[in-house]
């Protein structure tokens, strides 16, 4: 937990806030943060500060906290459309997800996923969003990313997706893609989609649906790889692009 979230509303108008849950214990038990120490702090979907711990009595922990004035974006904006993968799979994929500071996060149906995935409850905020923030104080980030369901692929891509921005990057993770993603960097405020297909990949039909909407195929390798290791490894490549 490299950055201590809170919701909005926990911390008072004098910068206050008093913790006795899982944040609290993290502070005692694993940063040993005592009185006078300074942890980074910050508030879900608001500004990034730093707070003084000054008072930790028994389970409860009491910090003052300091915002820092609003920056820009940095990294530019990285957007995601991934099909919807087993639901074990993708209760282990929400924090990575948001580690990697995802705008929107749009899970997909697609014609090789299974129907019963769409019955899990890691699709409900409930369950995915405590997920959401841990990556998040994993990667020290604090703006959580707007997430969808689309249960049909077609009207979503067709009435939903839209044309790309002039600026805009679209990719699709495709094996046996024509062309290569090479390196070399983009621009710092570069905006990017990448749509990750299911296990098995994209049917036909799907990548012309993708491609109508500006999506370029694309090979990230020459190994075939599971959908949720193809997932981290592409948006890593991405970050590292876009500095």
């Amino acid at each position: 937990m490299n950055r201590i979230l809170f919701e909005s509303g926990e911390v008072a108008d004098d910068g206050l806030v008093s913790l006795c849950d899982g944040r609290a214990r993290h502070i005692r038990e694993v940063l040993r943060a005592e009185p006078g120490a300074r942890l980074r702090v910050g508030v879900l979907d608001g500004p990034c500060g730093s707070a003084l711990v000054e008072r930790s009595d028994g389970a409860t922990v009491t910090l003052r906290c300091v915002w820092e004035p609003d920056a820009e974006e940095e990294g530019g904006v990285l957007d995601l459309i991934l099909a919807l993968p087993r639901p074990k799979v993708l209760k282990r994929l929400w924090a990575p997800l948001a580690s990697f500071g995802l705008r929107r996060l749009t899970l997909v149906n697609a014609a090789r996923v299974e129907r019963n995935y769409f019955d899990t409850h890691w699709i409900e905020a409930a369950h995915y969003r405590p997920l959401l923030i841990e990556g998040l104080q994993q990667a020290g980030l604090t703006q959580l990313p707007v997430v969808r369901v689309a249960r049909l692929l077609r009207p979503f891509m067709e009435d939903e997706c839209g044309a790309p921005a002039p600026d805009e990057i679209r990719l699709t993770g495709h094996p046996g893609a024509a062309e290569r993603l090479r390196a070399g960097p983009w621009p710092r405020d570069a905006r990017v989609a990448l749509a990750i297909g299911p296990e098995g990949g994209w049917t036909a039909f799907e990548l012309d649906l993708l491609a109508a909407r500006g999506f370029r195929a694309v090979s990230f390798g020459a190994q075939i790889l599971r959908s949720d290791v193809a997932c981290i490894a592409a948006l890593a490549l991405m970050r590292d692009r876009m500095g």
